[in-house]
């Protein structure tokens, strides 16, 4: 029974206003139908610490990520694996990370660079802009004063020279050493490194102590002096490729004088090498231990280390080892490792697929562009993404990947700005006109200035030397 107070308060404002108010029945549904009613929400990101990569697909929100703020509970190894195919855009998102890094002045960057563009590498352009010289490896111009790189440099321990040189047999012969065949090595370079003492030793010397030997080395085995030579012979034909072959004169010298470790970016230009043949591993691994042991140094810098066409060191068993020992100093000496790779099958089903899912396994970071949707399946059950990240793989657009950060999966679209996009654009050779004397587009001239910028934060770089630690947790837009 209504209380009629309220009946004649409804009839009067009914009269007056010419309606009356009305109750709202409850709508009662299932869970499943009411989340459609609630604003989408994406996983939370992974700080504010870092270099802005650009927004995530679903919330729009900013994307930033840095190995070096993550390392320890968000990220258990400061390693990254980059997949897709070409016109992807993972060459400019290799590109403009490295220039966010290096506007901290604790971060130093070395890229192996073997993709050519207008006889030059890849990121020649780039490091033009950074008034940076690559160190072209060419056996064209090796005999005509251009950069050698000596397995035997002083820098590098005596070990690290052994271990070296059996990388380049093992790598050039397709199978490990025997016993005799190292025997006569070791006894070759530890020879050379005795008796050398007023210049660098070079490869020529080994070659030479395979081919003839001294008797003290086989007296003190007890062996006779051919069988040595013998066993040397298969080794010295291997090194002598690099001596008076198709390498000659890049690395049968000694090390070049001027190339400057200490600069935020080295480029060392493979562009020239021909990338199917077996010489581009050689080069990885000469460059590998070449640099681990000249250029990893606990000084508290932080390193970035990135491999274009990695699939040449994943690919080869010798190889994959050594930069698998490379990664896991890592995380002592503060050096991330950037792979590059077209697609996980080259590696995954090669020669090296043991030591290539231990160098997979490192790599806590994993970026993936578009795929087809047999490879993305493929790529999927290697790298243990879920289900809903596999089947958008086949329809990202270029710019835009799926990034799986310790478990942390997001779809992130890389944001260019005006100033990079002149240095990370590379197919040029495809789109460019060849007219003559064109002014400057508004791109080109905000690339200048970006240009001298960037010059100055390197002079003030070198002048005050590495900032202090907590300075590289600010945010680079």
């Amino acid at each position: 029974m209504r209380d009629p107070l309220s009946v004649v308060t409804e009839a009067f404002t009914s009269f007056v206003l010419g309606k009356v108010e009305t109750t709202r029945l409850p709508v009662r549904t299932s869970t499943g139908q009411a989340q459609a009613v609630y604003l989408p929400t994406a996983a939370p990101g992974l700080g504010d610490s870092g270099v802005i990569i650009g927004r995530e697909v679903y919330s729009g929100k900013g994307y930033i990520y840095d190995p070096f703020q993550l390392y320890g509970q968000q990220l258990p190894a400061p390693h990254w694996l980059v997949l897709g195919e070409s016109g992807n855009g993972k060459s400019a998102l290799e590109k403009t990370y490295v220039l966010r890094q290096l506007r901290f002045r604790d971060r130093q960057v070395v890229v192996l660079d073997a993709q050519g563009e207008d006889g030059v590498g890849e990121w020649n352009l780039v490091a033009q802009q950074l008034g940076i010289t690559p160190i072209r490896l060419d056996p064209m111009t090796a005999l005509d004063g251009g950069i050698r790189l000596n397995p035997l440099d002083p820098s590098i321990t005596s070990t690290g020279q052994l271990a070296l040189l059996r990388t380049i047999i093992e790598v050039a012969m397709g199978h490990g050493l025997d016993e005799r065949a190292g025997f006569a090595l070791k006894v070759a370079h530890a020879y050379v490194n005795e008796t050398t003492t007023n210049r660098q030793p070079v490869l020529t010397d080994i070659v030479e102590q395979l081919r003839h030997p001294e008797a003290e080395s086989a007296e003190a085995m007890n062996v006779d002096i051919d069988d040595v030579r013998a066993w040397g012979l298969d080794v010295a034909l291997v090194l002598d490729r690099l001596v008076d072959g198709d390498l000659r004169g890049m690395f049968d010298g000694p090390t070049s004088v001027g190339i400057d470790l200490d600069a935020p970016l080295i480029v060392f230009d493979l562009s020239h090498i021909d990338r199917n043949s077996i010489a581009m591993p050689i080069l990885m691994a000469i460059v590998g231990v070449w640099l681990e042991h000249t250029w990893i140094r606990p000084d508290r810098k932080k390193r970035i280390f990135l491999v274009e066409e990695a699939w040449h060191i994943i690919n080869s068993p010798f190889v994959a080892q050594l930069f698998q020992r490379l990664l896991k100093f890592g995380r002592r000496l503060g050096l991330s490792f950037v792979a590059v790779v077209h697609h996980l099958s080259d590696v995954v089903d090669g020669a090296a697929a043991k030591e290539a899912a231990a160098i997979l396994k490192m790599a806590s970071t994993r970026t993936i562009y578009a795929q087809k949707a047999d490879e993305a399946r493929a790529t999927g059950r290697v790298l243990g993404l879920p289900r809903w990240a596999v089947e958008i793989i086949p329809t990202l657009t270029p710019g835009i990947a799926v990034w799986d950060v310790n478990g942390n999966v997001q779809v992130v679209k890389h944001l260019i700005t005006e100033a990079e996009r002149p240095l990370v654009f590379t197919d040029r050779a495809m789109t460019e006109s060849s007219t003559p004397d064109e002014p400057l587009l508004p791109e080109e001239l905000q690339a200048a200035e970006w240009e001298t910028e960037q010059r100055a934060a390197l002079m003030e770089r070198h002048r005050y030397g590495p900032a202090d630690p907590a300075s590289s947790e600010s945010t680079v837009a």
